[in-house]
Order: C-alpha cells, then structure tokens, then sequence
C-alpha cells in the first residue's frame, strides 16, 4: 500500500516502506533508544537488535479509511525511563513525518521488546 499525494506538477506515490524507513531514523534520534527489535517473536526471550539496514523490519505502518498507524518495535536503554523514551519516540516520528512527508500519523505504538545496557553488543 502506498501513500499518494496529488501536487501541481503530478503525483507522487510514497511506499509503505519508505515511511517505515523515516520513522525508523526519527526513532533513533531519541534520547534512550537502543535500537528496532524484529517484529517477529522473540527468539529464547532475547529480543533481536536489528542493524541499521534492516530498521523497517521492526516498524509496521498501517494506512486504513485516511488515518496512519505506526506500529514500532524498540530495544531501549538500560537507566532510562522506558515512558519518557517512548513518548519521545511517539512525538519525534509524528513530527518529522509530517514535516518531510507531510502526512499526519494518528497514533504511533510502541512495543519495547527489551532492555540493553548502551554499550552492550
């Protein structure tokens, strides 16, 4: 499914992929947020950290009657507050998605699927 937006000069089709991929570098700006974890099930009860190329595999977007869901998947810092870095989170993808694609999110999810020490690998 992809987001379309009629201009002067023609149309413009934004992927579902390419949303996922902008919130996912919003998300990794914030303060306390370690990284995407995969959507799927955790594997031995370790959530897996995913690199950088593979961000949009942790972020879910859902576009149904004109309103946009982001469902994020985040790995956040051990001593951080865990409601703190997810409103961050919330208001930082929000923000940037309407100021680069210029789409209004109605609500972003978080689902922490663990917590790491920042330097741990």
């Amino acid at each position: 499914m992809t987001l379309d937006v009629s201009t002067n000069f023609g149309q413009i089709e934004v992927s579902n992929d390419v949303i996922a991929i902008i919130a996912g570098v919003a998300a990794m700006d914030c303060y306390g947020l370690v990284g995407m974890a995969s959507r799927s099930q955790l594997k031995d009860g370790i959530a897996e950290l995913l690199g950088r190329e593979n961000w949009s595999k942790g972020i879910e977007v859902k576009s149904q009657d004109n309103e946009m869901e982001i469902d994020m998947h985040i790995i956040v810092g051990y001593g951080t507050k865990i409601s703190e870095v997810a409103h961050n989170v919330q208001s930082k993808v929000k923000y940037t998605l309407d100021q680069m694609v210029g789409i209004t999110v109605q609500r972003v999810n978080i689902f922490v699927q663990g917590v790491r020490l920042v330097n741990e690998e």
